[in-house]
C-alpha cells in the first residue's frame, strides 16, 4: 500500500504511483447495487437472461466498478478534500461475480489551485486478478496543501486558560 495518499500536495510528484489490495465483487455487491441505483438490468440482474448474452453469466454494473475503485482507494481525509472528476473512463473488459479487483494510480499532474489546495490529476486503472485491465480513468481530486494544514494548526490551538 502507497503512502502517496498521506502526503501533503508539496510532497507529491508527477509519476508517483499507488496500489491497493483486491476487492471480490460478489453476487450481493450486483443486487445491492441495482437496488440502490435502480439499474435492473437484466445482464446484472437476470442470471438465466445473461447467460444467453455474449458474456454468458452476469456481469457487474460499470457504475459499480467504478464507486468499487473511490472504496478501494486509501484516500485520507485529512489530505484528500475532495474528488473533482473523473474524465475519460472507458470500461475495458467485464467483471463476473467472483473476479477480484485491485486500483492502481498514478500521478498525472499536479496544479496549485489556492494558498490551501492543489488539483492532482491521478491516473486511475481498476485490473482483475489476471491482471487485466477492466476499467481506466482520469480522476480529479483536490488535495490539501502543508502550508493549509500549518495555518489550521495554529488557528485550532486551544485558547489559555488561567486559574
Amino acid at each position: 500500500m502507497s503512502s502517496l495518499f498521506q502526503a501533503p500536495f508539496e510532497e507529491l510528484e508527477s509519476g508517483q504511483e499507488f496500489s491497493t489490495y483486491g476487492r471480490t465483487i460478489t453476487e450481493a455487491d450486483l443486487s445491492a447495487f441495482s437496488g440502490l441505483t435502480g439499474d435492473h438490468h437484466p445482464l446484472h440482474t437476470d442470471a438465466e437472461w445473461a447467460a444467453g448474452s455474449p458474456f454468458g453469466e452476469r456481469i457487474a454494473h460499470g457504475m459499480l466498478l467504478l464507486s468499487c475503485s473511490v472504496g478501494l482507494a486509501p484516500i485520507d481525509p485529512d489530505r484528500v478534500v475532495a474528488l473533482r472528476g473523473f474524465e475519460k473512463v472507458v470500461f475495458k473488459r467485464p467483471v463476473r461475480i467472483g473476479d477480484t479487483i485491485t486500483l492502481n494510480g498514478r500521478v498525472d499532474s499536479l496544479k496549485p489551485l489556492d494558498e490551501k489546495t492543489g488539483l492532482v490529476r491521478i491516473i486511475w486503472r481498476l485490473r482483475n486478478q489476471k491482471a487485466q485491465l477492466v476499467l481506466r480513468a482520469e480522476v480529479e481530486i483536490i488535495w490539501r496543501r502543508a502550508l493549509a494544514e500549518a495555518s489550521a494548526d495554529i488557528a485550532s490551538l486551544p485558547e489559555p486558560v488561567y486559574l
